[in-house]
């Protein structure tokens, strides 16, 4: 599950990659300036595809693709790869079965291993938010000057040692813990549902419907209810995602902490600054999440059949 989870990732983000790119720039964009004295070169999701690519070129719009594809095989290989025996353990020592589902286990575990996969994978997120934020043209926020991701993570080394490269992982775990409660309960509680109540069997139809589901509750759960409905309530996740790419971007310490960073940015810069990126946020996390279960679906399939016929011989061999 941890290999199928990572591979089924690396999928999704090359798709939601480039909307990844225009968000970190809309949440950097003005850092700590006076709302009058920001610069506007990114107008939103749309304008931010378009400047990138005239600009930059595909190369632009995919910066810190590699480190993504490392971060994504950590992140969400333990999230998928660590959920459900988790949650399987936890409930059998409560409930005595392990079918039984449990609300605050099944919470609990997806936030437990998304944290997990936060800390692992917190250096190559750092360097992937670095490189994103990297533009010859038009800079916006600390600009790091890494000719790759194993550059950047020497350099950090080399200047900060062994605590540079998880810088910000504070955040990173509160931000993961928040949707990976969320996400897998939800996906796995939606496939459940629609086999139950609409007979669907379970196949791609399936997964792409429970995906789907998973990833509209995920952009809506994060945030505090509002009149603006589902927008409204997707403006936590985008302030944790803000804060986060912020204290992962710094230089020096311009941020003690979490805390601190949405004080001084709304201080600074007003209260709608912690939500820039929201509808960037939103263009990719929603089809992120569907690609990434519906591909860890099907990679699992993979790799169980890969493994049925592999265990034997080795058994085989052994005896």
């Amino acid at each position: 599950a941890f290999i199928a989870g990572g591979i089924a990732a690396c999928g999704a983000v090359t798709v939601s990659h480039p909307f990844e790119v225009v968000k970190i720039r809309l949440q950097l964009q003005g850092e700590l300036r006076a709302k009058q004295d920001q610069p506007r070169l990114y107008r939103g999701v749309l304008h931010g595809v378009k400047v990138i690519g005239l600009n930059e070129g595909p190369r632009g719009l995919f910066r810190g693709l590699g480190s993504a594809y490392i971060y994504q095989v950590i992140l969400n290989g333990c999230r998928l790869g660590f959920y459900e025996p988790l949650r399987s353990k936890i409930t059998r020592s409560v409930y005595k079965d392990d079918s039984v589902q449990s609300i605050g286990i099944n919470l609990f575990s997806g936030a437990s291993s998304g944290a997990l996969g936060a800390i692992l994978g917190s250096p190559f997120f750092l360097v992937k938010t670095r490189l994103q934020s990297y533009s010859p043209f038009l800079p916006v926020g600390t600009q790091h000057t890494y000719r790759n991701s194993a550059d950047g993570l020497s350099q950090i080394y080399k200047s900060e040692g062994v605590k540079g490269l998880w810088r910000g992982v504070g955040s990173a775990v509160i931000r993961t813990s928040f949707g990976s409660s969320v996400q897998l309960p939800t996906y796995f509680l939606a496939k459940r549902r629609l086999v139950k109540h609409l007979g669907m069997a379970e196949g791609l139809s399936l997964h792409l419907a429970s995906s789907t589901i998973s990833g509209f509750v995920v952009c809506c759960f994060m945030h505090p209810p509002g009149r603006l409905g589902v927008l409204a309530m997707t403006q936590t996740l985008t302030l944790l995602d803000t804060v986060m790419s912020r204290m992962y971007n710094q230089t020096g310490n311009l941020y003690k902490g979490p805390l601190d960073c949405i004080y001084k940015t709304i201080r600074t810069e007003g209260v709608l600054a912690i939500y820039k990126g929201f509808f960037a946020h939103l263009a990719r996390i929603w089809p992120h999440t569907i690609l990434t279960l519906t591909f860890a679906e099907q990679t699992n399939k993979i790799m169980r059949r890969i493994e049925s016929k592999a265990l034997p011989r080795v058994v085989l061999e052994k005896g």
